[in-house]
């Protein structure tokens, strides 16, 4: 059992309010997840300023200057870091690829768990609110946010193996389930050369996501051919810089809630989380229909 949030902006005045709205509703999801949590905010100033490019990295302990000065080099160009809760959190004027590449190279003892121009991913261990405390989630701003919080079953309790998972530029997937194939898929996927950070099965969905947008699928094919592909329970929310998607399994056993108004679209594994964004009293409240692909582009 897990809790899935997400918040996708329409109306831009309300972008100061991203990370306020957002720590509320991930507060409400720690009796669903209190192993660890994390968040993918799209568009906070502080963390992806415009010209930059962003990188997530897990490495405990480091020392985000040394961090910094070490991809610098790799990198060719500068890079600033610094510590976000239990995350590093890089950025460059550099490709978003190129700057994790370079990550990747120079630090190898660490785990990039984001990257992109717009995307920045916090991941922790511990209680959801006080590692919303940690990130300062509260202040970020953006045009869409989201969040999870982990009961894990499938692999250990690790800030790696935390969601969201985000394994391609400005790319994340959150996930409430349990896929019952993924071993399978992920030995494919490694005879196509794809690396996996950790044992969960998460994270296969990721790569298999990841590998469609690469090879040229819109986020809505590849969402139809990853339900074509796994097996298992499953709720998804599945985010780019440019679009946000719910999908469930044909069975749909673990619960979902979507909400939508003129200044947001909204979803939550439960509806108290959405109780208190502004407007839910004249807002359309609906459970997704189950094996249906819901989208959202901004």
């Amino acid at each position: 059992m897990c809790g899935i949030v997400g918040l996708h902006l329409r109306d831009d005045s309300l972008q100061p309010d991203l990370g306020a709205l957002l720590t509320e509703m991930l507060a409400t999801m720690c009796s669903r997840g209190p192993d660890s949590a994390g968040v993918a905010v799209y568009g906070d100033p502080r963390w992806s300023p415009e010209g930059h490019e962003t990188v997530s990295m897990v490495l405990s302990g480091a020392d985000p200057v040394e961090v910094a000065g070490r991809v610098e080099i790799a990198a060719g160009l500068p890079v600033f870091g610094m510590v976000v809760g239990q995350t590093i959190v890089l950025r460059a004027a550099a490709d978003g690829e190129r700057l994790a590449r370079a990550t990747r190279e120079a630090v190898p003892e660490g785990t990039v768990v984001g990257f992109g121009p717009t995307v920045t991913v916090l991941k922790g261990v511990g209680d959801p609110r006080a590692l919303a405390d940690e990130f300062g989630l509260a202040r970020a701003s953006g045009w869409q946010g989201v969040g999870h919080t982990r009961m894990a079953t499938e692999s250990a309790v690790t800030v790696t193996g935390s969601h969201p998972f985000s394994v391609g530029p400005d790319q994340c997937l959150v996930h409430n389930g349990s896929f019952s194939n993924y071993d399978t898929i992920r030995t494919e996927l490694r005879r196509e050369g794809i690396e996996f950070d950790t044992e969960n099965d998460t994270e296969v969905a990721a790569r298999f996501v990841a590998k469609q947008l690469a090879e040229g699928a819109d986020l809505e094919k590849s969402l139809r051919l990853l339900a074509e592909r796994f097996d298992g329970f499953y709720t998804l929310l599945v985010s780019t810089r440019d679009s946000f998607a719910v999908i469930r399994d044909p069975i749909a056993c673990k619960p979902a809630v979507i909400a939508e108004s003129d200044g947001w679209v909204a979803m939550a594994s439960e509806y108290q989380s959405l109780a208190g964004l502004p407007g839910i009293g004249s807002a359309r409240l609906y459970e997704p229909t189950p094996g249906r692909l819901y989208l959202w582009t901004r």
